[in-house]
């Protein structure tokens, strides 16, 4: 069964982004390993490798 995440409401900001960050998702929808579902859910299609969420989470 793959994995499911919602997105929070607003985005934080941080650095790095957290994993549920929508900006977060939305590059990785992108990078082809979340599809959106609806509004704030994805869909995870694949295993998403570290070195892959590091670069979503920390890029500018």
């Amino acid at each position: 069964m793959p994995a499911t995440l919602t997105a929070k409401k607003k985005c934080c900001k941080d650095k790095p982004r957290c994993k549920k960050c929508p900006v977060t998702l939305k590059r990785l929808e992108t990078m082809g390993y979340a599809k959106r579902k609806d509004t704030r859910t994805y869909v995870m299609i694949d295993v998403v490798p570290k070195s892959v969420m590091k670069k979503a989470r920390a890029r500018a």
